[in-house]
């Protein structure tokens, strides 16, 4: 049996027939130039919609513009950015621009195929979660398209960021652990293998607002900070460290609210309660956090928001490459839950 024939693409030529416009019509309505009357648009819009017409992206590229918007995300398995991913879509919904997805895979020669994969192909710009890449490579994608990182503290003179104020949602969670009646609280940060990036990274700065709360409550001498990574398997290695120490713990600070799952599973294991014996805070506020059986206590840092800012952001910069760089830092919120309560007698 010969495979069926392929279907002949729909050209704008075929399309200005259709509307009985002119190629040149349809071409403004495509770049949604000056010079096409609404009447216009709705006739040429009805013909692409009656012919399945798409723009052929590599064509519009030649034209300076392929109206696609890369999006790097350093994880897929953690919940919180996929938040981050709906706020950037929500805020392109009513614009041309289309999101293409590329795994970072929390490694800087992952991000780098990524990011330039998203480059070769004539990207209009570029957003970076929480990239571990070094800042000079960070700069290097920025010069050569417009670009917003997400999750990276500190400024540029080239790409706009988006970030939570870290220190501060750390000192949250301290505060009402503390208020709780706690003092041996633990915190599990994600370890930093470049110590250039400690100032900008937020794991780092959430493991110092612990270390400066806990100082400024007076509970220096209680300082635990078990250094694994923001995963659940990590989350569960480090309450498993935890568990192991002489005194053990009475609240655990999560980095993330991925790395809390682990503690819960290492807790249940072990035949603790939470929050009976031991108390168990997250950050990010992601969706599962809120969910009834496991009603989680944890840092709001908005990922909708995030990346609404972040799409926000891109598009101003899109329009005007020249104007000043911007800096977005977000307030976040305590949520408690019921994974937090006082300390056992």
């Amino acid at each position: 049996m010969e495979p069926p024939a392929r279907r002949r693409r729909v050209t704008i030529i075929d399309v200005a027939r259709h509307a009985q416009v002119s190629t040149t019509a349809v071409s403004k309505v495509l770049r949604n130039a000056y010079g096409a009357s609404p009447q216009m648009r709705a006739k040429v819009r009805r013909a692409m919609d009656e012919l399945g017409y798409r723009p052929h992206a590599g064509a519009r590229g030649l034209r300076g513009q392929t109206y696609t918007i890369g999006v790097m995300l350093p994880d897929i398995r953690n919940p919180f950015f996929p938040d981050v991913l709906d706020g950037i879509t929500a805020a392109l919904g009513d614009t041309e621009y289309q999101v293409l997805l590329g795994p970072g895979c929390n490694g800087e020669k992952e991000e780098a195929r990524v990011t330039e994969a998203m480059l070769d192909r004539g990207m209009d710009g570029l957003i970076l979660v929480a990239p571990v890449s070094p800042r000079a490579h960070l700069e290097q994608v920025a010069s050569s398209v417009p670009t917003v990182v997400v999750g990276r503290h500190g400024s540029s003179p080239v790409y706009d960021t988006v970030v939570d104020d870290d220190v501060e949602g750390a000192s949250l969670v301290v505060g009402h652990l503390a208020g709780l009646g706690h003092r041996r609280i633990a915190h599990i940060e994600h370890h930093e293998t470049d110590p250039t990036r400690l100032v900008e990274m937020p794991n780092a700065r959430r493991a110092d607002g612990y270390r400066q709360a806990m100082r400024a409550l007076g509970l220096g001498e209680w300082i635990d900070v078990v250094s694994t990574n923001y995963t659940q398997e990590g989350g569960y290695r480090g309450a498993q460290e935890l568990l192991a120490r002489p005194r053990v713990p009475t609240a655990v600070f999560a980095g993330a609210d991925i790395v809390a799952m682990g503690v819960l599973e290492a807790m249940s294991e072990a035949g603790l309660a939470v929050p009976g014996d031991i108390s168990v805070a997250g950050y990010d506020n992601t969706t599962f956090a809120a969910l009834g059986p496991i009603s989680l206590t944890s840092v709001d840092q908005a990922g909708h928001k995030i990346g609404g800012n972040a799409a926000r952001l891109l598009l101003k910069r899109l329009s005007d490459r020249q104007k000043p760089t911007d800096q977005v830092l977000l307030s976040p919120t305590l949520m408690p839950r019921r994974t937090t309560n006082r300390p056992p007698e």
